[in-house]
């Protein structure tokens, strides 16, 4: 039977210009998922709900333990590493170090030392001297050295060069054939086709979508139609015009080409903006 890592149940915060509505969805152990969607969707209040940073309605559960019951023992499960990096400039890394070890009995400071040689990091250098790419990997080897085995990451790419993203990729990758499961935010889905199991699309704080990348990249395909009747008649979804005429996404496995995840997205909430105004 498959353990899910992460099981979140109708998860929903009020503010007053945005709701994030009754999400639910769940990560197995093992696996790699991505959570996009545009900017003001949902995805940092998701995470940081999911974390109890902020009040929020719904259910929690890491590896089966309830979070709102036992929130010591499920943080000492969870890593997470918020948008930004907001530790002290001016500390050394060992100083940070032993700052953040003394929240969680189960520190490995061994463990902690293999992952700073594995990723180059330099512990007597100050947190302002690393690039930002590194400071990634710093947040990883905090998270990783208490045992963590659930990561959430709210946008970890972010400004990083494409060597950099390559780089992190890879570590996920690593991390993931040591059983680690990873939940991550993003807009570069192209690091998501390298690397992600499943996809979760938020869209004005409400999953749109919730399944395998597999699954999602063979239902869409992208096809260009002459006149946006012909792209009527063919029932496309999400139709747009571009300089080359209208371009919507089919399901029609033999017609058009595979659709890239942007795509995917564009075209969707394209056609849920017309939807929402077809309504009124």
């Amino acid at each position: 039977m498959t353990l899910r890592a992460l099981e979140v149940e109708n998860l929903k915060k009020v503010y007053p210009n945005f709701t994030l509505d009754s999400v639910s969805f769940a990560v197995e152990e093992g696996k790699i998922a991505g959570l996009i969607g545009r900017n003001g969707a949902g995805k940092s209040t998701t995470l940081k709900s999911i974390m109890r940073l902020i009040s929020s309605e719904g259910t929690v559960k890491v590896f089966g333990k309830d979070f709102s019951e036992d929130e010591g023992a499920v943080k000492e499960l969870i890593g997470y590493v918020g948008g930004g990096f907001r530790f002290y400039p001016n500390k050394t890394l060992s100083a940070v170090a032993k700052a953040v070890a003394r929240f969680y009995p189960h520190w490995d400071e061994r463990v902690f030392q293999c992952y700073c040689k594995d990723f180059a990091l330099v512990l007597s250098k100050k947190v302002r001297e690393l690039s930002d790419g590194m400071k990634i990997k710093f947040s990883l080897a905090l998270a990783l050295s208490h045992g963590a085995k659930l990561l959430l990451l709210d946008e970890p790419t972010s400004g990083l060069d494409p060597l950099s993203r390559e780089d992190f990729c890879d570590t996920l990758l690593t991390l993931k054939k040591q059983g680690v499961t990873v939940l991550f935010s993003t807009h570069i889905t192209s690091d998501l086709m390298r690397v992600a199991d499943q996809i979760l699309y938020l869209s004005d704080g409400a999953i749109l979508l919730d399944e395998p990348l597999e699954t999602l990249a063979k239902r869409y395909r992208l096809q260009l139609f002459a006149t946006l009747s012909e792209a009527g008649a063919a029932g496309a979804i999400g139709v747009k015009e571009g300089k080359d005429g209208f371009a919507g996404l089919i399901t029609e496995p033999s017609e058009g080409r595979e659709a890239t995840l942007d795509e995917i997205m564009i075209h969707l909430e394209w056609e849920r903006g017309r939807q929402n105004e077809s309504a009124h």
